[in-house]
């Protein structure tokens, strides 16, 4: 009988019985030597997804600047001295041109972030108009747009999102050291609120923030034990910003990062595990490592919402040394 932690299927499989993880098994997991560790992830993630198969995604700021929020690591925030210029909310028919271009390239999914604390009512019409005109050109959308209140996300629904993100950035003992002007329960909010409307969730977090170990390995659990986990799981590496109070945190090992995107794809089989932000900064062979790791999904252009990424003629170049198929 052939094994199927070992298949190669096109279609995620059925979905295995619900297991509530602990903090001290992802820990265990996280004290495997590294060559264990990547193989029994790689059979996790074989048995749900083609393990050549990518996904690309394309995030475009569409609104700059000018946060009201304290987030440590965060150049967007209006408190902290970092150069960004504030930039009001784009028309609809520059959205519209970037998501033409970004499919032309190859993304599938088209990400809108907006730099608020939560959407006014009339931001949230034209972001609505957004996602029905990038839906148009057949592609998945996604927004992130800071909290929400009771009915946006219906709304967001209606207009046909599919994707809403909302990280949780960390674990909730780590939280309060990084972000004060709102709460990690509040995050919790506006994620109850995106999967009660039926919209997919994004939900990860940030690495290499001064956080310990057990502080990742908690936000695996939290993400994990969801009453669903997130469909998509972006695991983005620090970029520091200068200006923000993180501007000198030492870089995190990057077999470190590895293990986490690997803990991550254990905990979370049928998740779209992301390389985010902090990809410009990897090599090609660490980025190979994230794959093997369980990574299936990155964002593909040369700029997240304030921070670089890699040129896509180097993703490309990337993919065909790897074998590697964008889907």
């Amino acid at each position: 009988m052939s094994n199927p932690a070992l298949a190669t299927t096109d279609s995620p499989a059925a979905p295995l019985p619900v297991h509530r993880w602990t903090v001290s098994e992802v820990l265990a997991l996280y004290d495997l030597p590294l060559m264990d560790l990547l193989f029994r992830a790689q059979q996790v993630h074989r048995a749900h997804f083609n393990a050549n198969d990518i996904q690309r995604s394309t995030l475009l700021s569409v609104k700059t600047g000018g946060c009201s929020e304290d987030c440590s690591y965060c150049s967007q925030s209006a408190r902290y001295d970092t150069e960004l210029g504030r930039e009001r909310l784009m028309p609809v028919d520059e959205v519209v041109a970037a998501a033409r271009q970004a499919k032309e390239k190859g993304a599938s999914r088209f990400c809108m972030g907006a730099a608020w604390r939560g959407p006014k009512e009339q931001d949230l019409e034209r972001v609505m108009e957004m996602v029905r005109e990038v839906k148009a050109l057949g592609m998945q959308t996604c927004v992130t747009l800071g909290m929400l209140k009771d009915g946006q996300a219906q709304k967001l629904k209606e207009a046909g999102l599919d994707y809403y993100n909302h990280n949780l950035d960390t674990d909730k003992e780590f939280y309060g050291q990084l972000i004060k002007s709102h709460s990690h329960d509040d995050r919790l909010d506006t994620l109850d609120q995106v999967r009660d409307a039926g919209i997919n969730v994004c939900s990860g977090g940030i690495i290499g923030m001064g956080e310990t170990r057990k502080n990742r390995a908690a936000l695996i659990v939290q993400l994990a034990n969801l009453p669903t986990p997130p469909e998509s799981v972006p695991i983005n590496n620090l970029v520091p910003i200068p200006g923000t109070p993180l501007a000198d945190v030492p870089a995190l090992d990057p077999f470190e990062f590895v293990r986490t995107i690997a803990a991550a794809r254990i905990c979370m089989p049928t998740s779209w595990v992301r390389l985010s932000a902090g990809r410009q900064a990897m090599s090609d062979e660490l980025q190979a490592l994230c794959f093997l790791a369980g990574a299936n999904s990155m964002f593909y252009g040369d700029h997240l919402l304030t921070t670089g990424n890699p040129e896509a003629d180097r993703d490309d170049a990337l993919f065909a040394r790897l074998g590697l198929r964008a889907v």
